[in-house]
């Protein structure tokens, strides 16, 4: 993915919980090179006292802590500051743990040991879900994606989008490369409280197909049984 430059990121806040100093310090120098502004914290009650006053946009917390572990933190973060993203870190390959992370309102979840452009990577999509005007223009391939102003380019054209086409589309291509589910897309761009039916999804699908010219569907490319991709050519 061709990124923004996370230089320009600077102000977006991010809380790094773990008990492993070596790997706090390891991401904060990291991350605060990045020109993010940086807290950590070492156990669950610390990341809670931090957060109520550093107001974090991001928050990556380990799983295995003392005390209060990381899925108490999530819970408590998802329930004090409803924007909030965050990741979740594991030394556990384990599916019952991405499950019980994700169900309880973590955005995304990562196994140790990761790469340190990985964890970017999970950051700038997160931010871009959650706060897409913190980074200003984002650039995937042939799309331009202008948070401040809600506008879409493709090749350099800008398109002509409903509220919701834009938030549809802005979630396809942040995305781009996973299949999306049509009961992800509902949930995330109508809403889980959404009590219309799922062909919603294709009459947008559909709209979104015509106005970037993708008769061929090339770009979103349709999984049958499975979802919807956004492939960037």
């Amino acid at each position: 993915m061709e990124g923004p430059g996370l230089k320009a990121a600077q102000g977006v806040r991010l809380l790094l919980v773990d008990d492993e100093p070596h790997i706090l310090q390891f991401l904060e120098i990291g991350l605060v090179n990045e020109g993010f502004e940086v807290q950590t914290a070492s156990d669950g009650l610390s990341a809670i006292s931090i957060a109520a006053d550093f107001k974090p946009h991001v928050a990556i917390l380990d799983v295995m802590m003392p005390g209060m572990d990381g899925f108490k933190v999530c819970r408590y973060l998802q329930a004090e500051e409803s924007e909030i993203a965050v990741i979740m870190l594991t030394a556990k390959d384990e599916v019952d743990d991405r499950v019980k992370g994700l169900s309880i309102g973590a955005d995304d979840y990562m196994v140790k040991p990761f790469s340190f452009d990985e964890l970017l990577a999970r950051i700038q999509a997160r931010l871009r879900n959650h706060f897409p005007g913190l980074l200003g223009e984002v650039r995937c391939g042939p799309f331009r994606i202008d948070g401040r102003r809600k506008e879409i380019r493709h090749k350099d054209e800008v398109l002509e989008l409903s509220p919701t086409e834009y938030e549809l589309l802005q979630y396809l291509i942040i995305n781009h490369g996973l299949v999306l589910s049509k009961a992800m897309i509902l949930d995330k761009v109508w809403g889980y409280d959404f009590g219309g039916e799922e062909n919603i999804v294709e009459v947008y699908i559909r709209s979104l197909r015509e106005k970037l010219g993708d008769k061929e569907h090339r770009t979103i490319r349709t999984l049958r049984g499975s979802g919807y991709r956004v492939d960037l050519l």
